[in-house]
Formats: structure tokens, sequence, C-alpha cells
């Protein structure tokens, strides 16, 4: 395959995902609250779908693929994964960023002045990183002709990230017009937090195609930054008030939507 398709390929893919964080963050000019409740739940649903995406779309090709290549099979696996909990930990540190429902003493990462807004968009932005590398590294396996990885699961994975990024642009957009700024500006705050994922799905795919031996070890490590992210960002998020048992459905929910889109497509 021609290696500039499956960078025109992840752009096209980032793009979409980006493109429904923005339609998220349009909710914006039609409400000015959202219910805490609803906000828990799809929060849950996008924790459900980034850990299903980990295993079924990242973490199980990388294990297969590992085999194929007469590696140990769970070596790159495990390596990869802890790689990508490593750079996710010390983005998390180095980034300054605010959680939905925090006071501006709980910021995250190096201190600084910057509005309580940015910080809410980084934090959100941090999110995307590694889902924008996931889509990236998904189509760049499919580039590299690799038995376990076709276009319908690459593809699958696109639609599962941008399925749960509908939430994060809300959750971005709508606590924004809360804190007194105006629609307008909300929505493009919101939608700015998407930006970050064609950025990494490009790179994402670019390292794949220039170094094949070590995407079993790349897969891994998108693996691993996501569920960084879950475990760190998202789920205690979600649980932060009385809600937790909404989370934990909305989790259920989004993991079994991702396994279905993966396993029906892929």
């Amino acid at each position: 395959m021609n290696t500039e398709n499956p960078i025109m390929q992840t752009f096209l893919a980032t793009l979409f995902t980006w493109g429904v964080t923005a339609l998220g963050a349009a909710m914006v000019f039609f409400f000015k609250e959202i219910n805490k409740k609803v906000l828990d739940a799809m929060l849950g649903f996008a924790a459900g779908v980034m850990i299903a995406a980990s295993f079924w779309s990242l973490l199980s090709p990388a294990i297969e693929l590992s085999a194929a290549m007469g590696l140990i099979p769970w070596l790159p696996a495990v390596v990869g994964f802890l790689l990508g909990g490593v750079f996710l930990f010390g983005v998390d540190h180095l980034l300054p960023h605010l959680h939905i429902g925090a006071n501006m003493n709980e910021a995250e990462g190096i201190h600084t002045t910057w509005q309580r807004s940015i910080l809410l968009v980084l934090a959100i932005t941090l999110h995307n990183i590694p889902e924008g590398l996931a889509v990236g590294v998904g189509f760049g396996a499919v580039a590299a002709g690799i038995p376990s990885a076709n276009l319908s699961g690459a593809i699958a994975l696109a639609i599962g990230i941008g399925l749960q990024n509908f939430p994060e642009g809300a959750a971005v957009s709508i606590p924004l017009r809360r804190e007194g700024l105006s629609r307008w500006k909300s929505f493009v705050y919101g939608q700015a937090s998407g930006l970050v994922e064609p950025i990494a799905g490009l790179l994402g795919a670019a390292l794949v195609l220039a170094v094949r031996p070590i995407l079993p070890y790349a897969l891994a490590f998108a693996a691993g930054a996501m569920i960084y992210v879950v475990a760190e960002e998202v789920l205690p998020e979600a649980s932060r008030g009385t809600n937790g048992h909404l989370a934990t459905m909305g989790t259920m929910v989004g993991f079994a939507i991702m396994m279905l889109l993966d396993v029906a497509l892929g």
C-alpha cells in the first residue's frame, strides 16, 4: 500500500473524531447547564469505550503480531503498555490542567497563572493525545501489512473514539459557558480540545510506517496511555459526586458498544 494512503486515512479519521468533539461542544448553543447525572454517565461511557479499544483494537493485535514476528508474545505488549502509562504520567505532571468541577487550587501540572478556562480545555486535551495516537497506529498497522490488522478494524476504532468524543466536547464547552464565557467562545475552546487528535494520529501512523518492527510496542503504548487516562482522569471525574453507579453503567455500555464495533467490523 502506498505510504500516502494510511497518512491520508489517519488524517480523515482523526478529522472525524475531532468533528464529533466539535459536535459535542456545539451543545453549548442549546444548553447552559448539563445535568451532573448525564455528565457522569457520559464520562463513564467514554471510559468504557477507551478500555475496550485498548484491548480489542490495540493489545490483542500487539500480542498476535509479536507471536507472528517470532517475539515473546507478551513482552512487547507489557513493555509498550507500561511505557504508555509512564509517558502519560509525565505529561500529566507537566501539562497544566484542571478537572471539571475542581477548584483552582486543585490544578495539576506545572504551576501557571493561566485562566481556569484554558486549564479545563487542557484537561480534555490530555485525554485526546492517546486517542489520536491509537487511531494513527491502527491505520499504520494496516498499511504495514500486518495480518491481524485490517481497514475495517481501524475504522471501527475511529468510530468508537469518535462516539466517546461527543460527551467530552460537551463536558468542556458547557461548563465553560457556566463559568461566564460566551456561547461562541465556549464552543471554540471545547472543539479545540480535539485538535490534538489529528496531530497525534499522524505522528503515530508515520512512526509505524518508518519503523515497522516497533509496531507491537506502539500498539501497546497507545493502549497503556489510554488506560492511564481512564484510571487517572476519566473515572475519578465521573465518580467525583454521588453518581458512581451511573458512571459504572455508562462504562459497561461504552465497553459493550466498542467491543461490538470492533468484533463486528474488525
